[in-house]
């Protein structure tokens, strides 16, 4: 597949509009809002999201850019609330992902945020959250977001090393993420930091210094992510021609240990199999969202959605997205509604990841009778499993949880 290719799917109304069925189930339910922003400075080589750089689209005379985005956005931001109706809940969390959000001007992300402020409110204490380059924000831009309503920031730090750095084609100063987790800081808002482990030609004290550097800074969450070689891009390609080394399962492994051994020393507890945080409080309440199955609608060129059991996804070139909004007519390129076995699947799939684990009840038949086997295996935690009835992964069972899924859902 190549980079960011949509799945199939069946045709999406023009209007946008949902079944009568998956939007009954919203009432008393939460509801998250993404907005993503495809921009970047440069493309990274292991990268496969939906991202674009201004030369990409055209330059400063491109029909969308950064200066125009927001409108686009807030385009869409009023036709969710036009489809989801009277019976849409608040907004619980916002999440500005991308690219890099903070390529666009701080008053625009708080423009974007207040719009869906207008549309639909935001419950108390929501959680607000924007991804950001350590070289594209500054004491003042994060002043701006913090008083626009921001609480959190995520900064892409991915390595400490600066030839790791090199390979992933990061092009931020290292020195910069302090800056910024302190300027975060100061604002009053919350921190985390984004890690990458298993780049090729990276070491395993390499690995410890990055580990070691980020704990140092304090933040309130540390996302650690093996890195995933994914078809179709740079990286992949020289992975092909032999001029870098495939990772390995062994050392990834190795340094997923490493970090969790030493993030649970300083006192950062894994409440998901590539996330750490400080208590519950500092969790990101957003991505617990999507691992817990909940309603998101999500904003921008190729963001996907989901309410209700219906899932769909947004056209992926910024200028088809904003043409089809400036048009009236809804960016969704296609959708699907889940069977049962699909929405089943998918919370064994994503509930097996979380320390809370998953209800043993909530499993098939076949997936029951596999758990004594995982327990025996050291997959799974016994205590858990006896005491609580849950599916609760060990260190071990977190570096094997595709196995553990497998065997769960086999019939």
């Amino acid at each position: 597949m190549p980079p960011s290719a949509l799945p199939d799917g069946d045709p999406a109304p023009a209007s946008g509009e949902l079944p009568a069925a998956a939007l009954s189930s919203l009432a008393g339910t939460e509801l998250g809002i993404y907005v993503h922003v495809p921009f970047c400075t440069v493309r990274c080589g292991y990268c496969d999201f939906n991202t674009y750089t201004l030369t990409e689209l055209g330059g400063p005379g491109a029909s969308i850019g950064v200066d125009s985005y927001a409108d686009a956005a807030l385009r869409e931001v009023d036709l969710a609330r036009r489809v989801l109706g009277d019976e849409s809940p608040s907004v619980s969390t916002v999440f500005v992902g991308g690219g890099t959000p903070t390529m666009l001007r701080s008053g625009d992300l708080v423009r974007m945020l207040g719009g869906i402020r207008e549309c639909f409110g935001l419950e108390p204490g929501a959680e607000v959250t924007t991804e950001a380059n350590p070289d594209s924000v500054t004491p003042e831009s994060l002043t701006e977001l913090a008083d626009g309503g921001f609480t959190r920031v995520s900064i892409g730090m991915q390595s400490a090393v600066p030839p790791v750095l090199a390979t992933l084609e990061r092009t931020h100063d290292p020195a910069n993420v302090a800056r910024a987790v302190a300027a975060t800081r100061a604002a009053g808002m919350q921190v985390s930091v984004d890690l990458i482990y298993g780049t090729p030609g990276e070491s395993l004290d390499d690995w410890r210094r990055s580990l070691e550097t980020a704990i140092a800074l304090e933040p309130d969450h540390i996302s650690a992510y093996a890195l995933v070689v994914e078809q179709g891009t740079k990286l992949a390609a020289q992975v092909r021609r032999g001029l870098v080394a495939m990772p390995e399962d062994d050392d990834e492994a190795d340094k997923y240990e490493l970090a969790d051994a030493l993030l649970a020393d300083a006192g950062f507890g894994w409440y998901e199999v590539s996330n750490w945080a400080r208590s519950e409080q500092t969790r990101c309440r957003h991505n617990i969202a999507y691992w817990a199955g909940t309603n998101w609608w999500g904003i921008g060129p190729g963001a996907h959605s989901h309410v209700g059991g219906v899932r769909w996804w947004n056209v992926k070139h910024p200028s088809a997205y904003a043409a089809r909004l400036a048009s009236g007519v809804s960016p969704a390129q296609a959708r699907e509604c889940l069977t049962d076995e699909q929405r089943h699947d998918e919370r064994v799939l994503l509930g097996t990841r979380l320390v809370e684990g998953l209800p043993v009840d909530d499993l098939g038949t076949g997936g029951r009778g596999a758990v004594a086997g995982l327990i025996a295996d050291g997959l799974v935690d016994g205590p858990a499993a006896v005491a609580h009835g849950r599916v609760v992964l060990t260190r071990r069972g977190r570096l094997l949880a595709d196995t553990v899924v497998h065997r769960l859902l086999a019939a």
